[in-house]
């Protein structure tokens, strides 16, 4: 079965305005990034929104947790904001049995072309093939489980917290 993709925005998708120097949502750039990673594992795409994690609400999450509910897949891979990345994963943890489900992002846009988004998107599907059913967050190259994780502020990545 394919693994299922959902798209929330973040970073991960932003574009940049050179004309103010803005960053700003489009298009999701996920096809593309599969494309150049080659992958070659099933997958079934659909975006959910197209926005900053500090702007989700709580009914955005809502959506979230409704769309893992009740897709046919048991294997999820979301792109996510990093900001509050570990607030919906609490909430998805909370409401969806019997799933994987990982959340990843991108710290920097992948327009930029240094961005690690590529690099978390692949380890993303490689942990929602092998990783037991529950909810995880993928980044820098790491699996945490969602109640064990957080962003530092300070250096940028994913940590556990201590």
């Amino acid at each position: 079965m394919a693994i299922r993709i959902f798209i929330t925005g973040g970073t991960f998708d932003k574009e940049y305005n050179e004309l103010n120097g803005s960053l700003y949502f489009k298009d999701t750039h996920l096809s593309d990034l599969l494309e150049m990673g080659r992958n070659k594992v099933a997958v079934e795409i659909r975006t959910l929104m197209m926005i900053d994690s500090l702007e989700m609400t709580e009914e955005d999450r809502q959506l979230i947790v409704h769309q893992c509910n009740n897709c046919d897949e048991t294997k999820i891979v979301i792109t996510h904001g990093t900001d509050t990345m570990a607030e919906t994963a609490a909430m998805i943890a909370a409401h969806v049995k019997d799933k994987t489900v990982i959340l990843t992002g991108a710290m920097i846009p992948i327009k930029f072309g240094s961005s690690d988004g590529l690099f978390n998107l692949g380890s993303a599907l490689a942990f929602a093939q092998s990783l037991p059913a529950g909810v995880y967050v993928a980044m820098n190259g790491r699996y945490f489980n969602w109640n064990n994780v957080r962003k530092n502020r300070q250096t940028g990545v994913f940590e556990e917290v201590k």
